[in-house]
């Protein structure tokens, strides 16, 4: 008899799910079964390379590779490009993008990317637990306006956004690099949304 497979894909327990919005590490469970990476292709082999790979949410997203080639590709431009803005701000930008979203998953994992790179993690707790509305400095506050008005649907960014954005500072580069983040987020987000739900590790 052949090796028999155990279904990833379950109901996430009420009491496992998270609470709000958190910096803490969360699991993700699949809807919808993933590959396993041993039944990986040659088109999907090279895309699950790494430790990222292993996990369900990349394995599943494999299923079509040519948009899990799109997404990294993505995610390597909006996160390691050269010049324009921080990394900190980056990540920042897909943490508002996904409190937005109300994509619990994507939030915490950039969340502990804005807190590490920026080091300030309480003004990062206060934007999950307050919500995009918060106040914190002057360029923060911009940043996340200007961001939270991209990820509506439909968007609402203002000229008086941007011009306050330029006044900060923001030339062509950073404003470029807040727009990917908002537009590739917005898209993670509805994946993570749809596909799945986020659980506390046990």
């Amino acid at each position: 008899m052949g090796e028999q497979v155990v279904s990833e894909v379950r109901s996430v327990e009420t009491a496992s799910r998270p609470k709000g919005f958190t910096q803490e590490q969360l699991d993700w469970v699949p809807w919808v079964e993933p590959i396993r990476l041993d039944d990986a292709d040659e088109l999907q082999k090279p895309l699950l390379e790494g430790d990222r790979g292993v996990g369900p949410y990349f394995r599943l997203l494999a299923r079509n590779p040519e948009v899990l080639a799109h997404r990294s590709a993505n995610d390597k431009e909006i996160f390691y490009g050269r010049g324009g803005l921080t990394r900190a701000e980056r990540e920042l930008a897909a943490t508002v993008t996904s409190r937005h979203n109300g994509c619990e998953y994507c939030a915490s994992v950039h969340s502990r990317f804005t807190s590490a790179l920026s080091k300030r993690p309480n003004d990062v707790q206060r934007l999950l637990d307050e919500g995009n509305e918060v106040r914190i400095d002057e360029r923060w506050d911009a940043v996340i306006d200007f961001v939270d008005a991209l990820a509506a649907n439909p968007p609402r960014t203002t000229d008086e956004q941007l011009n306050r954005l330029r006044q900060l500072g923001f030339g062509a580069d950073e404003l470029h690099d807040l727009v990917l983040s908002a537009a590739s987020f917005s898209w993670a987000n509805r994946l993570m949304l749809t596909l799945g739900e986020p659980e506390v590790p046990a």
